[in-house]
């Protein structure tokens, strides 16, 4: 006989606070919606599209989360200081953080210029660092969880991803140091590397028909890896099954990577 269970499936994140960064479009959008399914309120920030945040927020609010909307540039210190104030009034803490949030100038290192690299390092690497600062700040001694989201152009060599491939290089480092520093409050650090993924992010690419090309075409796991993939992921290192996963770099592919050249 069939187990029978009254009423719908536990909520593995319920009366948790997430903060996701960049959480109003592509995989910050699909990251977001899918820690409010699995029960959790959902702060996020964004910096210029006020449309897609309000459409992401009424997502939010449709699946019957209580949602925190806030604008911020993430390579403003102050702006950071500003987005954990504001979330620590509304909600007077945080269980998870995803630095999802990134930007970038998609240049050749022959090309680029300082403030390009300044300017993309400052939000893929530099806020991630403080963004995690603060949140430590803001869990409680249970502990926490912190996931960064990486792509693998940190190891592989992409046309025009100078600058981005550092930025997540050391953003890979930064999970491996902050999982070492976070532990003793049972903060548990680690990343999620999507690779090819259709979203608007692409468009940044100079070639940006075969990159969507590479996106669009089925991995070897039979199909393409889409935001919602990377989201769960994410959502899986933010629960209790995960507790004992600190520093890993948790490739989302579907096989990709181990044929790219």
């Amino acid at each position: 006989m069939p187990d029978i269970t009254d009423g719908p499936p536990p909520l593995p994140l319920k009366g948790k606070i997430a903060l996701v960064t960049g959480g109003s479009r592509g995989i910050g959008r699909a990251i977001s919606l899918e820690l409010a399914r699995r029960g959790a309120s959902i702060a996020f920030n964004y910096f210029r599209n006020h449309d897609a945040a309000r459409e992401t927020e009424a997502e939010l609010a449709a699946l019957g989360a209580k949602t925190l909307r806030l604008r911020a540039h993430l390579g403003d210190v102050d702006a950071i200081d500003s987005l954990f104030e504001s979330i620590k009034e509304e909600f007077g803490r945080l269980d998870i953080l995803v630095n999802n949030a990134a930007s970038g100038v998609m240049r050749p290192s022959t090309e680029l210029e300082p403030k390009h690299w300044d300017w993309t390092m400052n939000i893929n690497a530099r806020a991630p660092w403080l963004c995690a600062r603060a949140a430590a700040e803001l869990m409680p001694d249970t502990g926490g969880r912190i996931v960064n989201i990486t792509s693998p152009g940190s190891t592989r060599v992409f046309s025009d991803y100078f600058v981005v491939g550092v930025s997540k290089a050391a953003l890979e480092s930064l999970t491996r140091y902050l999982a070492i520093d976070l532990a003793p409050r049972n903060i548990a650090v680690n990343a999620v590397s999507a690779s090819f993924v259709m979203t608007g992010a692409l468009d940044a690419f100079e070639d940006g028909a075969a990159i969507r090309e590479l996106a669009a075409r089925p991995t070897p796991a039979g199909r393409p890896v889409t935001p919602e993939d990377v989201a769960r992921a994410v959502a899986w290192l933010c629960g209790d099954d995960a507790e004992m996963v600190r520093g890993h770099v948790l490739l989302v592919d579907g096989g990709e990577m181990l044929g790219y050249r």
